[in-house]
């Protein structure tokens, strides 16, 4: 694809998976990403940094600043691709329940 550039990759580091939960620290670089996912499980997200978010999904994409030290909610299901739009490292902790 014609001036297509590829993003460079979130880091997902494993803090804990157990049978209740799984614990997952993703760090950004500036235009990181996820890659596109499916959520298995609810989850919880806490940035851990100010976070400047591109949520690309389906229905088209979002632009989404949470500060550090929030949270929010989602269910299982959620498909989306989720991109550091900032210019800073941008890092969170995701908490999804089993």
């Amino acid at each position: 694809m014609p001036g297509f550039k590829a993003r460079p990759p979130a880091e997902p580091t494993v803090l804990l998976d157990d049978a209740m939960v799984r614990i997952t620290r993703w760090d950004f670089s500036p235009g990181a990403d996820t890659g596109v996912h499916t959520h298995g499980w609810g989850y919880v997200v806490v940035p851990m940094t100010d976070c400047k978010m591109l949520i690309e999904e389906d229905a088209g994409n979002r632009e989404v600043d949470i500060a550090r030290g929030a949270a929010y909610r989602r269910e299982a299901g959620m498909t989306h691709n989720v991109v550091n739009r900032g210019e800073e490292l941008m890092s969170f902790i995701e908490i999804e329940y089993k």
